[in-house]
């Protein structure tokens, strides 16, 4: 979930199409934070919460299994780990990420992925909650009740009155027989409500037809949650979409910009999505055309209508972008991009209301072919965190980057 509770933003009135550069820096250099990690480390994920809270989840693996872990934001850095499950059948995959969230006060919940059949994506959603600050998680549940041996997963959460809303990619479609008509067969795209009690509510089918392993999100505007995920039509144009939370449920969806990027196979390439008040803005990679692009989109409405998308970058990009607001009228995007040498280099870049770009600033790099950053702003510092490859073990890096 992503939403805010800083200063609203101001009201973006005109958003320029024709992006003007910046001459100043307004990032200073990375300070390295200890990990409060031990082992083979996979899976970093930040999640917004309750009372501003900052969540950091990642998987490590042990003789028992896969640890889900997490720990919190403590201004300057994050405190001691603890353990949500040690679970012997963890799916285990680097775009498609657990996550822990603090709800509210002592109520925290948790989502990861298990295995369902011995089959390499056979696995649900499951989510444990607590109810005393996450020293103690309850037995999990199932987010959803098909029952088939398929893949769910790409679980984006937001707080909703009834409990937890989870949204993700649902499967259970992908078993019917072979058709030439893709939208047979498609993965779906499906939301529910867990309650405190451990009640599954409100289930609802979103998209009968979305991309197979594109990552979903989900922010919170003044008119309701706001959804974006990677959508797949019959034709094979895979462009991002938004939907809103109107009336009790999830709207329709309707593509965000026409990119028209026909790829007949999902690129692994969600979208991010930040909201203050009616203000929204979504970040997002396109390669149509083979034209790879970082894109950025504001609407003032509460994503009823987008403006033009500004080029936050373009060349010899893999994507995996992230999104964060860092004042009343500025963004940080993250994405990666390809090295000469063969690895992927973890860049920053802040655009204002206006479509001012300020330089790109490369924070690291890393030695893994496929990691996605995860980003967010706290007191001045941005917070940055990845994965990279050390002695044929994942490793934990994260770095706090102070905003000028």
């Amino acid at each position: 979930m992503r939403s805010f509770s800083r200063p609203t933003w101001l009201v973006l009135a005109a958003f320029a199409t024709a992006c003007t550069p910046a001459e100043e820096a307004v990032f200073g250099e990375p300070e390295m934070l200890s990990t409060p990690t031990s082992g083979n480390v996979s899976g970093p994920r930040l999640t917004e919460g309750g009372a501003g809270s900052l969540v950091l989840s990642w998987m490590e693996s042990t003789d028992s299994g896969t640890d889900l872990n997490f720990a919190t934001y403590e201004g300057s850095g994050f405190g001691n780990a603890a353990t949500v499950i040690t679970e012997p059948r963890m799916f285990v995959n680097w775009a498609d990420l657990p996550s822990v969230m603090h709800v509210s006060e002592s109520h925290w919940l948790a989502h990861w992925l298990r295995y369902s059949a011995d089959l390499t994506y056979s696995y649900d959603v499951v989510v444990s909650q607590s109810f005393d600050e996450g020293k103690s998680w309850g037995d999990p549940v199932t987010a959803h009740a098909d029952g088939t041996p398929t893949e769910h997963g790409f679980v984006s959460l937001n707080r909703d009155p009834e409990g937890v809303a989870l949204l993700w990619l649902d499967g259970r479609e992908t078993t019917n027989e072979p058709s030439e008509d893709v939208l047979d067969t498609s993965m779906t795209l499906r939301s529910a409500v867990i309650t405190p009690e451990g009640e599954r509510v409100r289930e609802q089918l979103v998209d009968d037809s979305v991309c197979d392993c594109c990552q979903t999100d989900v922010a919170i505007s003044a008119s309701g949650p706001v959804a974006v995920y990677r959508d797949r039509t019959a034709d094979e144009i895979r462009d991002i979409y938004v939907t809103r939370f109107v009336g009790g449920e999830w709207q329709a969806g309707v593509p965000l910009h026409a990119d028209d990027w026909k790829i007949p196979a999902c690129p692994v390439n969600g979208p991010s999505i930040v909201a203050q008040d009616d203000t929204v803005a979504v970040a997002w990679f396109s390669a149509a055309n083979d034209r790879p692009l970082v894109r950025v989109a504001f609407s003032n409405d509460g994503a009823m209508t987008f403006g033009e998308p500004i080029e936050i970058a373009s060349g010899r990009l893999a994507g995996w972008v992230g999104l964060t607001i860092i004042d009343v009228n500025a963004l940080a995007v993250s994405w990666v991009s390809r090295t000469d040498t063969g690895s992927n280099a973890i860049n920053i870049r802040r655009v204002t209301s206006d479509g001012q770009l300020d330089p790109v600033k490369t924070i690291g790099t890393t030695g893994q072919l496929r990691v996605f950053p995860q980003l967010a702003y706290r007191e001045e510092y941005l917070i940055l965190a990845w994965t990279d490859e050390i002695g044929g073990e994942g490793q934990m890096r994260i770095a706090r980057i102070p905003v000028l």
